[in-house]
């Protein structure tokens, strides 16, 4: 199969990111995303199934007599936006594809979506060297709900690929990390702030206390921590807060580092809390939200990556992730599943961008995975 693009497949490609961007689909909110994306599939002659959870799978038929199978995923859902009263309007600067406005593109994971749609149009048109299963997934964002949902018994492959990593292309994900998440809620005693404040417990001191007290940021090479959310308090200054909440999260490669640290920050909120100065209850809540993977460099999927990457012209290299992907739902439920850079940029931010080249180069790398993939006998 010709691994290079057509100028008219080019064309297609930017016509269809752009299009797919400009539908808001925040996690849980896909219905418009996935509509757009099953009526495509159908427009190329595919059977599109839909589980129960809303997920979307079809397939290109292998050669005849073939049984090989390949998955590429991508996952139709974003990170929410920061003003959801603006338009997301991709427009091109500087040789790629960025917001109007002070927002995300939507880049991740579209520019995927876009590029096995293309793939699929191929495949089905001029045929394929293996079969080719392509399942768009929800809520991934939200740490992995969709791709957890999926049934992989459903699938005939037995290796695929996910192009989710806002590196350069050539980027291969060896490593990514367990992930918790952890709330912990705060419930002190209210009182007037100015006529009895000693009568008042303080949840957002007790909320303060506790997070300078955790080791966040980045811990050593493989772990993470870090607080995103805290709310507490009545809206004004006049009452001594009676509650305050904060959520944040653990990460790490090394799956005995993660659950130390969970420990560790569980008994550095509770001790906080317990402060002769603070004296106030804490409930903490925990879940493992999920499992981290290793891969062996020398798996035979991450080789015919490899060899793919290095016919559309770039150099493979390996590294450990700190994110997590739909990979990791399905090696924890026992599919090799290997996750690729796609070039993007600045994911979940508000300057999120992707270039023509990253956006044109994945698409090349679809084609070729589709040739090196006949080679993979069995998953490492």
């Amino acid at each position: 199969m010709l691994a290079r693009p057509t100028d008219a497949e080019r064309r297609r490609l930017h016509g269809l990111f752009a299009e797919l961007c400009a539908i808001d689909s925040p996690f849980g909110h896909e219905q418009a995303c996935a509509d757009r994306v099953e009526a495509e599939l159908r427009r190329i002659g595919l059977d599109v199934e839909r589980d129960d959870f809303g997920n979307l799978l079809a397939r290109v038929p292998p050669p005849a007599g073939s049984e090989r199978w390949l998955l590429m995923c991508a996952h139709l859902d974003t990170v929410p936006r920061l003003d959801p009263s603006t338009p997301i309007e991709p427009v091109e600067v500087d040789e790629g594809w960025e917001n109007a406005h002070a927002d995300i593109l939507g880049a991740d994971n579209k520019a995927a979506v876009a590029a096995m749609l293309l793939t699929a149009e191929r495949a089905a048109n001029d045929g394929s060297p293996v079969g080719l299963e392509l399942l768009f997934t929800l809520q991934e964002e939200n740490a992995l709900v969709g791709a957890k949902a999926f049934d992989v018994g459903r699938l005939r492959s037995r290796f695929g690929y996910v192009y989710d990593h806002a590196t350069p292309i050539g980027e291969i994900v060896l490593a990514s990390p367990t992930y918790y998440r952890f709330e912990a809620t705060f419930h002190g005693q209210a009182a007037h702030a100015g006529i009895r404040p000693e009568d008042g417990r303080s949840a957002i001191v007790a909320a303060a206390r506790a997070i300078a007290s955790l080791r966040l940021g980045r811990i050593d090479d493989e772990t993470t921590a870090n607080v995103g959310t805290i709310h507490g308090g009545v809206g004004g200054t006049n009452v001594v807060p009676e509650h305050c909440r904060f959520v944040g999260e653990v990460r790490s490669i090394d799956d005995a580092k993660a659950e130390a640290l969970v420990t560790e920050t569980i008994e550095r909120i509770h001790a906080a809390a317990n402060e002769p100065t603070c004296d106030v209850d804490v409930d903490v809540s925990v879940a493992r939200l999920f499992s981290g993977y290793r891969h062996r460099p020398t798996s035979p999927a991450v080789g015919a990556a490899e060899e793919a990457l290095r016919a559309c012209g770039y150099e493979p290299g390996h590294i450990h992730s700190g994110g997590g992907s739909d990979a990791n739902a399905f090696e924890a439920a026992g599919l090799h599943c290997v996750c690729l850079a796609n070039g993007t940029q600045r994911n979940h931010e508000p300057t999120e961008r992707v270039s023509f080249d990253a956006l044109e180069g994945m698409l090349a790398v679809s084609f070729a995975l589709l040739a090196t993939a006949v080679a993979v006998d069995a998953p490492a």
